[in-house]
């Protein structure tokens, strides 16, 4: 993506100054550019660890509002819900300091980051680890590697769901360490132990009888209602991962269709002074070819991904159930969110598990 997608050209106050800056800015620009279209390619394959690491590794090196509000969509995407609430509140505060051209050029992409916000901030799961009883001065306690401050002791602070590794260190003792899992909308309050609990005893067996019991055989349980098919439960995922690999290709290539037509907005008509609203360059030429592609593909993913989800809906309702639900079946859901966000812009829409 070229860089006048992400930012103007800056106002230079002095051309010393330009001629010995120039060359180490434009590599930082290109550097960030790349780590941008690499972490957004990776976002919309699903890979969103090294995904997030480069768009997030492209706002350190220059930082964008786009680059902000797309960083904050792929934590979104990739379930760490504390990460992406801070990053949309950073864009937020980021808009407000903007002037009013800046916000108008910023599209729909507030209205996004405070709807993610507020969806978002009810399921931040929370942990407060606190110090035992009697714990000598100095004690430190840390959480994925960095150290808790005397204030955060004891305080349900927000973290992302998942893994998290705790420790805890007397002075002059080792560190004691262990992992603590938390789910989405969770609170937990943990106090952390400088010594290993005792071993509880085992309950001793009881007497042997003299003679043996006889018991009797369990009664045959009742035959329960049939289960669904494995074909047809093969088929109900077959359709509903065809579903939603469809309606994702059409979002994706729906934006950028829409990241063409500020391209050929530029390049065609009075963008280029001519007298005919159809008359473009090369440039917009090109880009009117690829969004009518784009708009093509776009228009087709929608309606392979409307089919497979309806396929699957209609397999899920008639599926028979059985007479209780198994304790290790996966839950289904389905959540609203950014499917997928770029600089020009942003897809809201619905996935879920079936």
């Amino acid at each position: 993506m070229p860089p006048c997608l992400r930012r103007s050209a800056p106002l230079l106050a002095a051309l010393g100054v330009l001629s010995l800056s120039a060359p180490a800015a434009a590599q930082d620009i290109a550097a960030a550019e790349a780590l941008f279209e690499r972490g957004l390619a990776d976002m919309q394959a699903g890979r969103y660890e090294t995904g997030c690491k480069a768009l997030a590794e492209s706002e350190r090196i220059d930082p964008q509002p786009g680059t902000l509000f797309t960083l904050a969509s792929c934590e979104a995407q990739w379930g760490r819900i504390a990460t992406a609430v801070a990053r949309f509140k950073d864009y937020l505060a980021r808009f407000d300091r903007m002037t009013p051209a800046e916000q108008a050029r910023q599209g729909e992409r507030p209205k996004l980051a405070m709807q993610e916000r507020d969806r978002l901030s009810p399921r931040i799961p929370r942990l407060a680890l606190s110090l035992p009883p009697g714990a000598p001065a100095g004690t430190v306690i840390q959480r994925d590697g960095s150290v808790l401050g005397e204030a955060a002791l004891g305080v349900a602070l927000p973290v992302d769901p998942g893994d998290h590794r705790v420790s805890i260190q007397a002075p002059g003792a080792p560190v004691r360490e262990q992992h603590v899992t938390i789910a989405a909308g969770e609170t937990k309050e943990l106090t952390l132990a400088l010594k290993d609990a005792p071993a509880a005893r085992a309950p001793a067996p009881p007497p042997a009888s003299p003679t043996p019991a006889l018991v009797p055989a369990p009664a045959p349980a009742p035959p329960d209602a049939p289960e669904a098919p494995a074909g047809r439960r093969t088929a109900l995922y077959l359709a509903g991962g065809l579903g939603v690999a469809g309606l994702a290709l059409g979002g994706i290539t729906g934006a950028l269709v829409l990241g063409k037509k500020g391209t050929i907005d530029d390049h065609c008509g009075s963008g280029i002074q001519a007298a005919d609203p159809k008359a473009c360059d090369t440039t917009g030429r090109d880009a009117g070819s690829s969004a009518n592609t784009l708009a093509t593909v776009s228009t087709i993913g929608f309606a392979v991904g409307l089919a497979g989800a309806g396929t699957a809906l209609v397999l899920y309702l008639t599926e028979p159930k059985t007479a209780a639900p198994a304790v290790s079946a996966s839950p289904r859901w389905i959540s609203a969110g950014v499917l997928e966000a770029g600089p020009e812009g942003a897809v809201f829409g619905a996935r879920g598990r079936f």
